[in-house]
This record gives structure tokens, sequence and C-alpha cells, in this order.
């Protein structure tokens, strides 16, 4: 009898919201799949910010993003349709089950009786949305706004590089992102608009943009690593796929559960639908009860979710994904980024000639745009080397792999959703400053258009690398040679940490 009392607790309180249900959004938990307005948001209060030295005037922009929102891939697609019928199967049993009496079908959602995949007949996917369209026009809006002195002037292909890969998601990105740039800079139609130029490379030469097409060491490693990702994921899919079991009375699989995250993902991306697919994974919220009995909050937390710990978890297993695959898991998934590095790099030299030589407007590059994927973008962010803290930054150094990003509900700096949503960004700014300042020239990076402080001695290292003997045993010594002298020199001499002064500029 004493135990009964507790148990009437628990029942009348299960059905209070928790005020976490009033500012939880799934969308800000989709990993890569997340739009960038949502992750814009969210990742501009993590950061402290940097500043640009007093005077300084930026010169020349290098740009480094990922494709806008884009609708699924056709084996994505694919996975879909096989859900659908799998559900279809399901629901006839359960229904012969309640027909006999044996279980009821009241918990069962709704909407998964006769449910289709929205893209269901559809022959071609992965192409770039309307929503992609605008993430990268409205991106385009607001760099010209924040350097007008930058595209103060009318096109010309060798003063704006616009370049991506041979995809035609990240082409049409850049051409979004184009018609943002240079609305009312030409003379067509009544927005004046501007023809411009967008340039591409083989897939299997591109090392600037496409570098995990071309490397063939990261292709190999990459074949390895997979089932092992797999084999993390399987018992987070597993403890989800048990609960969602006995929560449903339908036999769901490992398989039905990872297919259902990705439909949550894509719903809530792309149609702003998040009362369907990713609802099934937190159903409701348990509230624990201030100075309650250890017997209560064991039981209460037995009986259900909290704060959405189904959703972290599966946040999780992507974020780890990314990290083994594209991110600090292995050396060279960033170091086979050395390339585009370099590029930046030069182009920059490039562009304090030009300033000190006095060149007349309109006969230099101001800048260079690139736009490719999260294969790009997470690389290259992992050569600037953000998203580290505390001994991570001596082990990068030492081209050591980082221990996996701690499961929830720890908090972890490494989280795809802020890292790379779709039309993430880099933006390296070169300024020149005046005489009088500590330093003739600085360099500000930005991250999805945050400034941010960068850590010390990151990028000097990769460039003495070179990509042909990271890629290829075969090729080793063939090929472009490691940057180093004037280039490595003139790099670390450009950064220094927000706050600081010349003499402990940061060596990069």
């Amino acid at each position: 009898m004493a135990m009964a009392i507790p148990l009437v607790l628990l029942l009348a309180f299960l059905v209070v919201p928790s005020k976490t249900d009033e500012i939880f959004d799934v969308r800000q938990h989709l990993s890569t799949v997340t739009r960038y307005s949502v992750a814009k948001d969210v990742a501009a209060n993590d950061y402290v910010a940097s500043t640009i030295p007093d005077g300084c005037t930026a010169i020349h922009l290098n740009l480094v993003a990922r494709h806008g929102t884009r609708s699924p891939t056709k084996n994505r697609m694919r996975e879909l349709d096989n859900l659908a019928n799998h559900l279809e199967v399901l629901l006839r049993d359960v229904k012969a089950e309640a027909e006999k009496g044996n279980i009821s079908l009241q918990k069962i959602p709704a909407w998964l009786w006769g449910w289709q995949s929205p893209w269901k007949g559809r022959q071609k996917g992965g192409e770039l949305t309307s929503k992609g369209e605008d993430e990268l026009y409205n991106l385009a809006v607001r760099i010209r706004e924040r350097f007008p002195n930058l595209f103060d002037e009318e096109y010309h292909q060798d003063t704006f590089v616009i370049k991506a890969t041979q995809v035609p998601r990240t082409s049409a990105s850049a051409v979004a992102f184009g018609i943002g740039l240079f609305n009312g800079r030409g003379s067509l139609g009544a927005g004046k608009l501007c023809a411009f130029s967008v340039t591409s490379e083989s897939r299997a030469s591109d090392i600037l943009l496409s570098f995990f097409n071309c490397c063939e060491n990261y292709k190999e490693f990459r074949k390895n690593q997979e089932p092992v990702v797999e084999k993390l994921k399987e018992p987070i899919l597993d403890e989800i796929t048990s609960a969602l079991v006995s929560r449903y009375q339908l036999n769901f699989t490992r398989q039905d559960t990872a297919s259902l995250w990705f439909l949550c993902k894509q719903e809530a991306s792309l149609l702003d639908i998040t009362a369907q697919a990713c609802s099934l994974f937190s159903p409701f919220e348990i509230v624990i009860l201030m100075n309650c009995s250890p017997f209560v909050e064991s039981l209460m937390l037995t009986l259900g979710d909290t704060v959405h710990v189904q959703i972290a978890l599966l946040e999780w297993t992507d974020d780890l994904e990314v990290f083994i695959l594209k991110g600090y898991g292995k050396s060279i998934n960033y170091l086979m980024g050395v390339p585009l590095l370099q590029d930046i790099v030069q182009s920059m030299e490039q562009a304090i000639k030009s300033k000190e030589e006095y060149l007349i407007p309109g006969t230099y590059e101001k800048a260079r745009l690139r736009f490719a994927h999260a294969e790009t973008v997470v690389p290259f962010s992992c050569l600037l080397g953000l998203f580290l803290e505390g001994s991570e930054f001596e082990q990068i150094q030492r081209e050591q792999p980082l221990e996996l990003p701690p499961k929830p509900p720890q908090k972890r700096n490494w989280k795809g959703s802020i890292m790379a949503p779709f039309a993430a960004n880099n933006m390296l700014v070169l300024h020149s400053c005046p005489d009088n300042n500590s330093s003739k020239y600085f360099v500000q990076v930005l991250h999805n258009e945050v400034p941010v402080p960068m850590p010390e001695r990151i990028v000097n290292p990769p460039l003495k690398h070179d990509f042909y003997s990271i890629c290829s045993a075969k090729l080793e010594g063939q090929g472009p040679k490691p940057v180093t002298g004037t280039l490595t020199q003139l790099f670390s001499g450009l950064f220094w940490q927000d706050g600081e002064t010349q003499k402990n500029k940061v060596e990069l």
C-alpha cells in the first residue's frame, strides 16, 4: 500500500507539459541536414567574436561554402519508399492482431496509416531546393553589405572568381549566390542582373574542392571505416528500436529506426514538419519532482524519455559519423584539403602584391568564391583548427586523431548542425592596415559569418604537406611541392588572436 501513493503522483505528473518542450526545436538538432538560418542563429550565441584592428580595410575575400538545402538523393528516396512498404506490412499485421482482441491500435499515430514518401515517384534527387537558393542568395546580399568596398565595381571574371564542383547543386548554389552578389550591377531585365561565369574542374582531378574524390588513400580509409561507424551506431539504434516497439506495438527493425530518423530530418528541414516522424522519438516529457523519493525518480525515468534524449542520441550518431569520416577522427581527412589552403594563401599573397604595386581597380582579383560540399567544408574547418579545445590543439599538431565526441548528456563542441549545415561557409578576409598598426596586414576568419578567434599554431604545419604524397604512395614525390618559405612566413604573420599584440601573433 505504501507504494501506491508515489505511483499516483507519478501518473498525475506525466501529463504536465515540460518547459523544455516550449523551447526545443528539433530543426536545431539535425546534424548536417540542418538549414542554415537555424544553425546560424544558434552558432552566433556560442562564439566570442574577434575584432579587426582599427583603420584596417578589407582588400580580398576567400569564401568556401557548402551548397544550400537540397532534396534527398535517389538512393535515400528509395530508402523512404522501402520504409513505406514495410510500414504497410507492419500496420497490416498489427491490425490483424487488434481484430483478434490481442492489442489496441490507440497508440499508433494516425499519420502512419497509408503514409507515403513525399518524394514518391521522383526520378531525380539531390537538387538544390528553393530554400537552398534563398540561403545562398541572402548570404551574398549580407556579404556585399558587410564588405561594400570589395564589391563596389562592375563584375569581371578575373576580379570575382567563382568556382564550383561538377555537381549541379553546387553550381546552382554558386548561381544563386552570384545573383544576390551582383544584383543591380548589370543590364539584364528589370532587376539589372549581370551575367557571370562559374567554372568547374573535373571531379577526377579537382584537388581543390573535390579532394575527397581524388585522394585514393582517403577513399580506402573511408571504405574501411564505414562498417566501423555503423557498428558504433548499432547499440543506440537497437536501444531506440526496442523503445519504439514497446511504445507503439509495431515490430520496427533497426533499419526502420534509421529510416524514420532520416525521414524526421527531411520533414523537419525541407518541409517544416515536426509532428510526424520526429514526434515518434519523444512523444512526451517527464517532469522530475523536486524532493521526490529516489523510487519515484527512478520509476519516472524508466517509463519514458527525458529532454528528448532519443533525438539527442540520434543526432550524436550522425555527428560521430561526420567526425570519423570527415573531421578530426583521422588526420588524412583534413590534410588532403591542403591544396585548398595553399590556394587561399597564394591568392592572399597576390592580393598583397597588387596592393603594394598600386594596381588599377578592376585589374586584380578581389574575391575568390568557392561552392562545394560538407566533405569540403568540414576538412577545411579542421585545417583552420575550429571546434577544438584544451589539449586537442597539441594533438592536432602531432596529427593524432582526437577522442570521439562525448555522448549525451555530456556537452560537446563538435556538432554537425553548427559546423556544416546546409550553406555552411568559412570566409578568410584579408585586410590592409595603416602603417602605424602593429601589422601591415590582417586576416579575419569567419565561420558561418561569425568572426572567430583563431587557435595558435594550427595552419602552418599542414602547409608543409604535399597532397600527392598524402593521397597516393604511387605518386609520392610527384605533383605540387609543399608550400614553404615566403608563403608560410606570410601566412603565419597574418593572423593573431583577438586582443593580442603583434608580438603574440598566432603562428598558423
